[in-house]
């Protein structure tokens, strides 16, 4: 499913379990912000396509950690530059988060539900992309091996100082 939650910002979810993937379209780029799980490759294409693109299309892929339901799909975008954390990231074709360089598009350590975490806020616009950070309705989980349960208090105290009008989610819960 697609929403567009302002002009040239698209939220898609799927049928299946995966992150939800956000699309960015910028003046000079197309950006994908994590890109779900791999069942749900099928369904991706789809929507890209739905928006006039394709895999192809995507210049730039901002990973908000790794686990398996955001970074499913990576193999398919051939032609973007795939950022992450190093904290989570030790792929030599993922390019450290701290090389990113997009006017607009902050980067904000988040560790917690990984040791990598990171939100991406767009402070003009007041937009947070929290990953599994943070959902509408609580926080990520922090029991899972690469979880860093004592770090999220600080984390959650670092987005609650931001000005958010729109957050977007790792997944719809």
């Amino acid at each position: 499913m697609i929403e567009e939650i302002r002009k040239n910002l698209f939220g898609i979810s799927f049928r299946l379990f995966g992150s939800k993937v956000y699309l960015l379209k910028t003046k000079d780029k197309n950006i994908l912000i994590d890109t779900s799980s791999r069942i749900n490759r099928i369904e991706l294409k789809n929507s890209l396509k739905k928006l006039g693109l394709g895999f192809l299309s995507i210049d730039v892929v901002l990973l908000t950690h790794n686990h398996f339901d955001h970074t499913g799909n990576i193999a398919q975008l051939k032609n973007a530059r795939i950022y992450g954390p190093e904290l989570d990231f030790q792929e030599s074709f993922i390019i450290s988060i701290d090389k990113l360089e997009i006017p607009g598009i902050d980067v904000v350590k988040t560790p917690g539900h990984t040791k990598g975490s990171i939100c991406y806020y767009m402070p003009k616009e007041k937009i947070l992309f929290s990953g599994d950070t943070i959902f509408h309705n609580g926080i990520g989980r922090t029991d899972l091996p690469n979880s860093q349960p004592e770090k999220m208090a600080e984390s959650l105290e670092k987005i609650r100082k931001l000005d958010i009008k729109i957050l977007c989610p790792g997944h719809d819960y």
